[in-house]
């Protein structure tokens, strides 16, 4: 069974700022590994049973996403530039049209192009376990919690339909940690990752089922878009009329056609610098460093220096990350209000250009 991976690069990344902004988001960096997050996610997906990637992106990106997976050798079939985002389920209508168009007899992988899997085999294993259920189902793959984690949303398993793979009993929320805990405790809960694996006519069937005006705005959106060599802007008129809902609510908690596939696969969502910190290479006594940094008498420091040196004196469990774009100080603790301080840099910006 072949595979058309789809590649949905979109977010700005704000909890990343100031490595990560609206014109550089945290895909196009290098995170994890030498390789930027967007060209990871490609390379994961190369080998005989993957056909040639498909991106989807917004406008202003093309440039970034076509040219870093040329780097690697893993040049895109199809880029589709969105003039605007219409959240997932556009995205997923959009998918669904191309593999109908130009793979119909593969399966669809949507997969966000800013994950982490540490464990490409393992990825792979469940890509092909979950294939065969894969026909007939739009199967989510759940991620084994390593804890109570309240940040992300949790797929309850139903019965099995076939090896390793689930009916969804329900989707749910981010919890509270007493809720998150009482999930691992009971068992048969795993994250929800946004990692989709359909067939193009599964997929597009739902969407007329349950979300007909999605699918019409994005199949015109797609039937009108200028067309440049592999890159293709949605028609800005027909894409307009496309309701804005996530295909987890358009979809996937509407359809009895909803599959989950638990799997292992070292998945992580770098949606900010505590988990960055976390994921990285460490010194003897906690500290991740990259770029001109100085570390004296500190512990458990993340520090990336863009620029000129960064000293960190006598300091414990504080992150100071130092680009072109800005600086932020705070203790990692904190790393989520990070996009406080990218909002609040978005706005002074705003006042300055108006000044002009």
């Amino acid at each position: 069974m072949k595979i058309l991976p789809v590649i949905m690069s979109g977010g700005s990344g704000t909890r990343l700022w100031p490595l990560s902004t609206p014109e550089q988001p945290k895909q196009f960096h290098a995170l994890a590994t030498q390789h930027t997050m967007i060209q990871e996610t490609a390379i994961r997906l190369s080998g005989n049973e993957f056909l040639k990637p498909v991106v989807i992106c917004g406008l202003t990106h093309q440039p970034l996403a076509k040219a870093q997976l040329d780097a690697v050798g893993l040049s895109p079939q199809a880029v589709v530039l969105e003039p605007f985002a219409k959240n997932t389920a556009a995205v997923a209508a959009v998918a669904a049209l191309l593999g109908d168009e130009l793979a119909p007899d593969a399966l669809v992988l949507l997969v966000p192009a800013d994950h982490v899997i540490s464990k490409p085999d393992a990825f792979k294993a469940a890509l092909q376990g979950a294939s065969e259920a894969g026909l007939d189902n739009i199967i989510t793959f759940g991620i084994t919690p390593t804890g109570p984690e309240t940040g992300f949303g949790y797929i309850q398993r139903g019965e099995p339909i076939g090896d390793g793979v689930y009916a969804v009993k329900r989707f749910l929320e981010k919890p509270d940690l007493e809720t998150a805990t009482a999930y691992l405790a009971q068992g048969g809960y795993d994250w929800n990752a946004g990692i989709f694996l359909f067939s193009p006519k599964v997929m597009l069937e739902e969407l007329a089922a349950h979300e007909p005006k999605v699918l019409d705005a994005s199949r015109k959106a797609l039937k009108h878009a200028a067309v440049n060599e592999v890159t293709r802007l949605l028609d800005p008129e027909s894409f307009a009329e496309c309701p804005s809902i996530s295909v987890d609510y358009a979809i996937m908690e509407r359809t009895n056609r909803a599959a989950t596939s638990p799997c292992d696969i070292g998945w992580a969502d770098v949606g900010g610098f505590a988990e960055l910190w976390r994921l990285g290479a460490k010194d003897g006594v906690g500290n991740h460093a990259q770029g001109n940094a100085i570390l004296i008498d500190a512990h458990n420091c993340l520090v990336r220096a863009e620029g000129p040196p960064v000293a960190i004196i006598g300091l414990d469990d504080i992150m100071v990350v130092s680009t072109p774009s800005g600086i932020v100080v705070a203790p990692i603790s904190r790393a989520q209000d990070v996009k406080l301080a990218a909002a609040a840099a978005k706005k002074l910006q705003e006042l300055r250009r108006d000044d002009l």
